[in-house]
């Protein structure tokens, strides 16, 4: 059977365009709705069933998309909005967003499937999201920024945490200080990042180049770049993980490398997982609240489903967990 995804190769246009010139979207010229269905009717292409009618009746099914189902935040993501969805007697589906574009979670959006979505997932572009949107088909973007009819934005003040970490070590006495990043496309990691700068650029600390290394929000990752700060023989007195994965991670390889935490370097990192409690030494961390985001998307969706008004942006406050990572250095 045809998708929507053959219809577009077909008439040599993007996915997003072929689903605009399919429901008569104004965006879209005349010539080139005439191509694209020209395409629907050589293929015999057939909107799916729950898809574009509006008359149809719903679904009773929401669908989260995630860039990576697994790990604790995922997992408590994926916890908080079911039981959301549980409580307004809809089902929820989580979709991983590999592929991109291609992807059978971008399908889901722009044929709706389901009536409507939560988005956290970076390598979903804008252009899929506007395309999806609509007062008929509301998305929650999480972690990202993007304005148009029927989408909304819930995000965690990440600047902010990224910075209450930094300050934190500052205050400790650090001066040297490590940034393992997570994927360069991501709005959050750039917004910790971004707080990281301005705490070092206020104390008057300048970031070293070698210290600034990837992990892609993955323990392995984590792990894979502590490995290549100790392969250069000098140390930061601290490092700062973007996330609470990758500091796991880092851990492993300074207990391989038979480097003392907090004793010889200090530790820091983002989330509080429910692991950072527990492990040895106990994670220094930022705690963003998981639960709770998750949540509020799904609240929002459902209001939004039942025509009521919401505001467009909400931004979630972090919160500082001082354990067993970070000394005092003198």
């Amino acid at each position: 059977m045809a998708t929507i995804k053959d219809v577009a190769k077909l008439a040599g246009v993007a996915l997003s365009t072929a689903s605009y010139a399919m429901s008569g979207d104004s965006k879209v010229s005349a010539k080139t709705r005439e191509k694209v269905l020209e395409a629907a009717r050589q293929l015999n292409y057939q909107k799916n069933g729950f898809a574009m009618d509006l008359k149809r009746s719903r679904t009773n099914t929401i669908a989260l998309i995630l860039r990576d189902l697994s790990g604790p935040y995922y997992s408590e993501l994926i916890r908080s909005i079911q039981d959301v969805a549980l409580s307004n007697s809809y089902d929820l589906i989580a979709c991983s967003s590999m592929g991109g574009k291609e992807s059978t979670a971008v399908r889901y959006m722009l044929e709706k499937r389901v009536d409507g979505a939560i988005v956290l997932a970076h390598n979903i572009t804008d252009e899929i999201l506007h395309a999806a949107a609509g007062p008929r088909f509301p998305i929650v973007a999480m972690d990202r920024l993007i304005a148009g009819e029927g989408l909304i934005n819930v995000v965690v003040d990440g600047e902010q945490g990224g910075y209450s970490a930094t300050r934190h070590l500052i205050e400790k006495g650090h001066s040297s200080i490590a940034y393992i990043s997570g994927p360069v496309d991501s709005y959050d990691n750039a917004l910790r990042y971004q707080g990281f700068c301005r705490a070092m650029r206020e104390a008057g600390l300048t970031e070293k180049t070698k210290w600034k290394l990837s992990g892609n929000f993955v323990r392995e990752g984590g792990y894979k770049a502590t490995k290549m700060m100790l392969m250069q023989g000098e140390l930061p007195s601290a490092v700062f993980y973007a996330n609470d994965e990758m500091a796991v991670g880092g851990l492993k390889a300074l207990e391989e490398a038979k480097v003392s935490v907090p004793g010889d370097i200090s530790v820091i990192g983002f989330d509080d997982i429910q692991l950072a409690e527990y492990i040895q030494p106990s994670l220094t961390t930022i705690r963003q609240p998981m639960y709770e985001s998750g949540s509020l998307a799904g609240h929002l969706l459902f209001q939004m489903l039942n025509g009521d008004l919401v505001n467009d942006f909400y931004k979630l406050k972090i919160e500082l967990i001082e354990r067993k990572s970070v000394k005092t250095y003198n």
